[in-house]
């Protein structure tokens, strides 16, 4: 038996976490791969097989607070540093966000941030000799970043300037501010109950909000929550959650779901006795709903294709769910990397695609049948105006108003035209971890 003096050395805690949080974040800034490209599936990054649940959660946290607070950490860092930001070596950066983030803004002792980062440099060849650079300025942030912090408190610098800019000409500056708040703050956890929503917030130490869903705050991972494993909730949006209701009674009715996948509004339909063909272009998502809906022991035929090119039955759909492709800004409460990944030219080329998708979908719907479009985008390109492109082109279609009734008498949701338009400031709570929405657009059309 070998001698305990030849064990290879533990790693310092905590050590790992910070180390694969770095990758990501280099990933995301530097090689454009989104997180969810880096967190699950065939791409993931390797080192997450090895983490424990609690480092996992760290790493998410570290991952999240820096792409929510990149603006923000860019002014103090600049702030702190002589010379900006050492460009030729990526590390030393991620380095230096991810030891700020967690003295600014996450319960992690000054020392142990700014230590564990110095290391995370001396780990990397080109990095290393930054070393003295990294533990220079982090103790600078743990004396000065708060009031550096708070100097521009009002400046929503952690948004692109051009969504901003959007966000202020369509929404007006105030409430722009106000979203931009909201983003600024990590997001609960939102389910989707079959039933007796208040018993699975008292079970799951949470809330219910007027619209049905159930909120909490979660500790640990979703897998081992009461009910997961017996198919009694699935994780989606409230505001995710409200598209697909606007159908009204769906029971017996045959419904398409178009850019189904992952299948919350899937599970949706058919937990409401609906007919569901479920439609994705990915084979990987496919698979990733059929693995829900056997979870939640739901029935829905599924389809690999194109929506656009899909033939679809000859008798046509009773209803037609589009949850279609689109710059995804209202969701970067939730998926912060999209902020930073998105370009304002993104937005042309996916309203000509969202266009084909409106076509193709009044084309699948019977007479009398109802489509629902929907967006998770906060630009008015990829909602009213492609609504209003749609009806200006097939006046065989209506749009039939949404009544705050429908939506739990939350007027501020309902805009002028009657669609549906949550913002990530509305729902607001005491406590900002439970408050807010993804941003999401909807509206409802019938066929004559």
């Amino acid at each position: 038996m070998p001698s305990q003096r030849f064990a290879p050395p533990s790693e310092v805690p905590g050590l790992a976490a910070r180390r694969i949080a770095a990758d990501i974040v280099d990933g995301v800034l530097h090689k454009h791969r989104t997180l969810d490209d880096q967190l699950d599936g065939g791409g993931a990054h390797p080192g997450l097989k090895t983490l424990a649940d609690r480092d996992r959660a760290l790493m998410r946290r570290l991952v999240a607070t820096v792409l929510r607070r990149l603006g923000t950490l860019g002014h103090v860092l600049s702030r702190l540093l002589d010379k900006g930001i050492p460009s030729e070596a990526p590390r030393a950066q991620s380095a230096l966000l991810i030891g700020a983030a967690q003295i600014l803004w996450m319960d992690v002792p000054d020392h142990a941030a700014v230590d564990l980062s110095v290391r995370l440099v001396q780990s990397d060849r080109r990095a290393a000799r930054y070393a003295g650079l990294v533990n220079a300025v982090l103790r600078r942030c743990a004396r000065e970043g708060k009031a550096l912090v708070e100097e521009v408190a009002t400046q929503s610098l952690d948004l692109p300037p051009w969504l901003l800019a959007r966000w202020s000409a369509h929404y007006g500056e105030a409430t722009a501010r106000d979203m931009a708040l909201a983003l600024g703050h990590e997001p609960s956890l939102d389910l989707t109950v079959k039933s007796d929503a208040a018993q699975w917030a008292s079970r799951l130490h949470g809330e219910t909000l007027p619209t049905g869903t159930v909120r909490m705050l979660l500790h640990g991972s979703v897998t081992m929550l009461p009910g997961f494993a017996e198919g009694q909730w699935w994780v989606q949006d409230a505001a995710a959650a409200l598209p697909a209701r606007l159908f009204g009674d769906v029971k017996g009715k045959s419904i398409a779901d178009l850019c189904a996948a992952p299948g919350g509004k899937t599970a949706q339909l058919a937990h409401a006795g609906a007919h569901v063909t479920a439609i994705d272009r990915s084979p990987a998502r496919v698979a990733r709903l059929r693995e829900n809906l056997a979870r939640l022991s739901l029935q829905a035929e599924t389809v690999v294709a194109d929506a656009v090119e899909w033939a679809g039955p000859a008798e046509g759909f009773d209803g037609v769910l589009i949850d279609a492709p689109c710059t995804s800004t209202g969701t970067i409460r939730r998926h912060p990397d999209v902020a930073w990944l998105r370009q304002e030219s993104d937005i042309t080329a996916l309203s000509a695609l969202q266009q084909r998708l409106l076509r193709k979908s009044v084309s699948l719907l019977k007479p009398g049948g109802t489509l629902i479009y929907c967006t998770c985008s906060l630009e008015p390109e990829e909602g009213e105006q492609a609504v209003a492109t749609l009806l200006a082109a097939e006046p065989a279609l209506r749009r039939v108003p949404i009544m705050a009734s429908e939506v739990a008498g939350l007027d501020e949701i309902i805009t002028a035209d009657g669609d549906l338009r949550t913002l990530p400031c509305h729902l607001p709570h005491a406590d900002p971890k439970l408050g807010g929405l993804d941003g999401f657009f909807a509206s409802r059309l019938v066929k004559s």
